[in-house]
């Protein structure tokens, strides 16, 4: 069975759908603003920036009735969905087949979950709001989405840090494959609150302010210090090749196959430094693919600037497709920040053939890393596409994309 991504909607810092992305990530000039430091969580002389979503375009896709139900991250995610069956040509409900939902999110909904501790903390637990709680949980999104598009399938969220929305895909692919669903919307979404802001800085994990106050995610640069901290969603239509022929439709991509591993020997919350049993697990899943490591013709990756993360996935990269000779690497989180969204995005419009521009802010490459990210020159469009993503606690994840016929 062939699995084709027949539908792509973005919605993220700069861009809403297809057209705007491929404009953000050939123009590679991300432009972060000052996050809302007010409530006093932030430490002095931190990161104060984030690429966060223009809200005010949501009206396109959703009534404020509609909205005022929902958090940010559902948002996001129900109007990313309604692109996604726009972009395919296909009506939000359609009246044959089965359509099931599966998300990945790295934080969850941090708005609202802030929103209920504040309750507890000030007022008591009494006092918290079961309409708050509804969207607090991290499968409110899908769920959401199941009732924008009448989806009456399966509907499943994965939380696996920054492999979640590969595991999503791997989820997805197993529901169509095995006849459990006609179509699945899979894809990922995450929001950037004042507060997660502040924590995730308070765990060095964002970019820092240079000297002339610039925050640069720098995705394998000696002088990366951090993500850049960003929201959005992107969610995939995947179908069955033969369906979307059988309708005369085009697909942007063919999803050949997603995978993951687990290193039990990695460390609880750090990245560590050997690639271990997740290098064997890729060598093993491009074979299984008849991919061979002189085939894949483009890498998009999870990387963008915290030099410990980066350092892991670039090893994991050169012990499987060789120490030299790789092909061109691309970091979209460099442009877009660091969200599974981001990763997903970037590797369709990959596939797809999209331009994509210089690596913002790689100048000095860290030589423990071992990759120059791509430099903005001309490529031919790829035949082959391989994604990667690692986390913390010994998780990664992979996907493998083809070229689409759009």
């Amino acid at each position: 069975m062939n699995i084709v991504i027949s539908g792509l909607g973005v919605v993220t810092s700069g861009a809403w759908g297809w057209d705007e992305a491929k404009d953000l990530f050939s123009a590679a000039d991300p432009r972060p603003v000052n996050i809302d430091r007010s409530a006093g969580y932030h430490r002095e002389g931190g990161a104060r920036k984030a690429l966060l979503v223009d809200a005010g375009r949501m009206g396109d896709w959703l009534s404020p009735m509609a909205a005022r139900r929902m958090s940010p991250a559902s948002r996001f995610a129900v109007c990313a969905s309604l692109m996604a069956f726009r972009d395919a040509g296909l009506e939000p409900q359609p009246d044959d087949g089965t359509t099931a939902v599966v998300m990945g999110t790295t934080y969850g909904a941090a708005f609202v979950t802030e929103k209920i501790l504040r309750q507890v903390f000030l007022e008591g637990p009494e006092s918290v709001s079961p309409a708050l709680f509804t969207e607090s949980v991290a499968n409110a999104p899908a769920a959401q989405i199941a009732l924008a598009v009448g989806a009456r399938g399966a509907n499943n969220t994965v939380t696996q840090r920054q492999v979640s929305v590969i595991a999503a895909l791997k989820q997805a692919t197993g529901l169509l494959r095995r006849g459990s669903a006609d179509r699945v919307l899979v894809g990922a979404v995450d929001e950037m609150s004042p507060l997660l802001h502040a924590i995730l800085d308070r765990f060095a994990a964002l970019a820092q302010p240079d000297d002339d106050g610039v925050e640069t995610g720098r995705p394998f640069d000696a002088r990366g210090s951090g993500w850049l901290g960003a929201e959005g969603a992107a969610v995939v239509l995947l179908e069955r090749e033969d369906a979307v022929r059988n309708r005369g439709g085009s697909f942007r991509a063919r999803l050949l196959g997603a995978g993951s591993a687990f290193d039990p020997g990695a460390p609880r919350s750090g990245w560590g430094k050997s690639p271990g049993p997740r290098a064997q697990a890729l060598g093993a899943f491009l074979e299984d693919h008849g991919v061979s490591p002189g085939t894949v013709d483009r890498i998009v990756c999870s990387a963008g600037g915290l030099r410990e993360a980066d350092r892991l996935e670039a090893r994991l990269i050169r012990e499987v497709l060789g120490e030299s000779l790789l092909p061109p690497v691309l970091a979209p989180t460099a442009t877009a920040g660091s969200h599974g969204g981001v990763l997903l995005a970037g590797s369709v419009l990959a596939a797809s053939g999209v331009t994509f521009g210089p690596t913002p802010g790689f100048a000095v490459p860290d030589r423990e890393a071992g990759i120059v990210p791509h430099d903005g020159r001309p490529l031919p469009r790829p035949e082959t596409v391989l994604l990667t993503a690692c986390a913390p606690g010994g998780s990664a994840g992979w996907a493998l994309l083809g070229r689409g016929e759009v």
